[in-house]
């Protein structure tokens, strides 16, 4: 039976504090490139409404030279509580991109100090800010004095094996003004590869006063409960476990309240599910959106009899109906 331990229970058992702002839920969405965006979060938040979400990490370079906010920020009023994320190695762009996350109505501004994509890294942001911790708190020191709302950030054990680095990386995190830190278990050349190493996340959460939050091979509240188990952190962060299953902060949530866990969607409701992904992706970009719904469409297929067909079908589809009619057929056929 799928328990957690009395001393866990009750730490869970509270809203998460961050700063000022209290979240009803332990359970978070991880701000996800080409994925998170406002059709994403409202499947996600549908089965997690009280759970924090967060926007695909927003370029704070390219925040500054346009004059509109990027789509990648936009906000729905009633999806709240919600976080923007930025990226970026320049302090003073990243204050400005801050102030304007807040006037989108972000409940707190994310740090991306984890993403491993080269072209990211090269540049001097995400992860390579591992090796750079005085530009690091420098970002975080001139971002939270620049806005009013939490300033949080989220990075990874180190940049590589010889590089782990972050005991003294978080900690220097805490003391430039960070009040929540969401760990990735695995440094920056191990990508998404290997396990995560959840103990690295258990040994930064015993030197920090803030909230630890444990990012890393969350797929099933199972293995979120191992996680907090070993980790003692305030909460998880789920990342790829929700491509193609937006049920699962929402499992894990009702999991960490209740002690029980939800029964499993059936295949037609994700199927379902798949379908609304594909019109409400139409109903938001156009045609564009449909060009992007041929990778959330794969990421539903699995563990059927005929979802690689499927998968290969739906990777090529140029319309609604025919998502729609290839989705329909496979049901039936099922």
């Amino acid at each position: 039976m799928l328990k957690l331990s009395n001393e866990i229970q009750e730490n869970l058992s509270k809203p998460l504090k961050i700063g000022k702002i209290q979240i009803n839920s332990r359970v978070l969405q991880s701000p996800l490139s080409g994925v998170t965006d406002k059709v994403f979060r409202k499947l996600v938040r549908r089965y997690a409404p009280e759970s924090m979400t967060y926007t695909e990490m927003a370029s704070a370079k390219e925040i500054h030279h346009l004059k509109e906010i990027p789509q990648i920020m936009e906000i729905d009023p009633n999806e709240q509580p919600i976080s923007i994320q930025l990226f970026d190695c320049r302090p003073d762009f990243m204050a400005e991109a801050a102030r304007k996350a807040v006037k989108e109505g972000a409940k707190t501004i994310d740090i991306n100090m984890g993403c491993p994509v080269n072209k990211i890294t090269k540049k001097g942001g995400g992860s390579s800010l591992l090796r750079q911790p005085e530009i690091a708190e420098a970002i975080v020191k001139e971002v939270a004095n620049a806005v009013d709302i939490p300033v949080t950030v989220k990075t990874r054990i180190g940049w590589n094996d010889k590089e782990i680095n972050i005991l003294e990386f978080a900690q220097r995190m805490e003391y430039a003004g960070a009040q929540m830190l969401t760990l990735h278990g695995r440094t920056r050349a191990q990508g998404y590869n290997g396990e995560a190493r959840w103990e690295w996340i258990a040994k930064v959460k015993q030197v920090l006063s803030i909230p630890v939050i444990a990012n890393g091979d969350i797929f099933s509240p199972e293995a979120a409960v191992r996680c907090l188990e070993l980790t003692k952190a305030d909460g998880v962060m789920c990342s790829r476990g929700t491509l193609g299953y937006p049920f699962l902060v929402g499992e894990i949530d009702y999991f960490l309240k209740t002690g029980e866990l939800l029964p499993k969607p059936t295949l037609k409701e994700i199927m379902d599910c798949a379908k609304e992904h594909l019109q409400a992706l139409w109903e938001y970009k156009g045609y564009r959106g449909v060009i992007q719904s041929r990778k959330h469409l794969g990421w539903y297929c699995k563990g059927f009899f005929g979802a690689s067909e499927l998968r290969n079908k739906l990777s090529r589809i140029e319309s609604v109906k025919e998502g729609f009619d290839l989705i329909d057929s496979a049901i039936i056929n099922i």
